[in-house]
């Protein structure tokens, strides 16, 4: 008797530690049932209370991933062994996961607080009518630089990198389709030109600045140019909003050549377990107490006219984030390239990478 009772303690314990370590598993992995929603999103892109305030108001319980790049938020999907509700790629990714069949069309009718996005930033290329995808922020890319340490010296343009003065003093963020785009936009093509002679003048053209290049970082820039290790860094606009509160010396301009403009959207990935769940997500997310909320934490510029109203005109009067139509025209979106061409702006990025050392 004693024996059998063993065995059954035995079983016991195994079968509750099997479903302690499959819990875990799924928890990591990302799995969502009924009550559980599972969020992919860059880092540090969210307001942390903001998903509190969403637990408590519905009842849904958040699992809270985070990705570096949209090649490996792709890559992770692609996979298909990982269960994500919500996603919030770029604009370029969005087009290739409707190429892949990657993502679940939005019901709209789910999303009343859609009419507070400004219509400016709905209907557009990469998602016609926003079938698959829903605003959640937008930006730039940009210098952000210290007039101060600079003597005075104003930023104007992409060229004006190149200056001597600027020996060992720029940081770059570490992205290919960035500071290639930095170099095309020096020579006046597309930052979506897929021309390997312009592709390969533009490198050139980069290799020459590497005596002014001090690093090419990552989030870390952020921390760097606040505390004045370097004078200048190109950064996109929300990170420059964020050095520029920790350090109200510096600077942010679009250079008057031109530029990225960017778009951040959520989409619900087609393994989505949870699509309910997904889109009170977005719907919480798009309500502009929240969404000003969210956009005072992260920095970044909202898309959302009821979220403005609230941070006011001291926020969306400021053109460095909220650029006006002259400007912004000469702005370009990503599109999306394909695997050979993105994979050949790679290669170039890595040569000058190598090159910078």
């Amino acid at each position: 008797m004693k024996s059998i009772t063993k065995v059954f303690i035995l079983v016991f314990v195994v079968s509750f530690g099997l479903l302690f370590w499959i819990n875990r598993l799924n928890a990591s992995e990302g799995y969502s049932g009924d009550n559980t929603i599972t969020v992919y999103n860059w880092g540090d892109y969210i307001e942390p209370k903001l998903i509190e305030k969403f637990e408590k108001e519905t009842g849904y319980k958040v699992i809270y991933q985070t990705f570096d790049s949209n090649e490996a938020m792709l890559t992770k999907i692609e996979q298909g062994g990982t269960t994500f509700d919500i996603a919030v790629p770029s604009e370029y990714a969005i087009s290739k996961m409707k190429e892949e069949d990657l993502l679940l069309p939005i019901d709209h009718s789910k999303i009343p607080n859609l009419k507070y996005i400004d219509k400016r930033f709905l209907d557009l290329s990469f998602d016609p009518k926003n079938k698959y995808s829903i605003p959640y922020f937008w930006g730039t890319v940009g210098i952000v630089y210290n007039p101060e340490q600079l003597g005075g010296k104003k930023i104007t343009s992409w060229n004006d990198l190149w200056d001597k003065d600027l020996r060992n003093e720029i940081l770059l963020v570490d992205g290919a389709r960035e500071v290639m785009g930095m170099g095309l936009n020096t020579l006046g093509y597309s930052l979506n030109d897929v021309n390997k002679a312009h592709l390969q003048e533009a490198k050139e053209k980069l290799d020459t600045l590497t005596p002014n290049v001090k690093a090419i970082v990552g989030d870390e820039i952020k921390m760097l140019m606040a505390n004045e290790e370097a004078s200048v860094g190109v950064v996109w606009s929300g990170d420059a909003s964020e050095i520029m509160y920790e350090n109200e010396k510096l600077e942010y301009v679009v250079p008057k050549e031109g530029s990225n403009l960017w778009f951040d959207n959520i989409v619900i990935p087609k393994t989505a377990k949870n699509i309910e769940g997904a889109h009170a997500f977005i719907n919480f997310m798009l309500d502009p107490e929240n969404a000003a909320q969210n956009t005072d934490y992260v920095g970044y510029s909202t898309p959302n006219v009821g979220a403005l109203e609230i941070l006011g005109e001291e926020v969306a009067g400021d053109e460095r984030f909220y650029p006006g139509p002259e400007l912004t025209e000469k702005l370009e979106v990503y599109e999306n390239l394909g695997k050979r061409n993105l994979a050949y702006y790679n290669e170039l990025f890595l040569e000058f990478k190598m090159h910078s050392k």
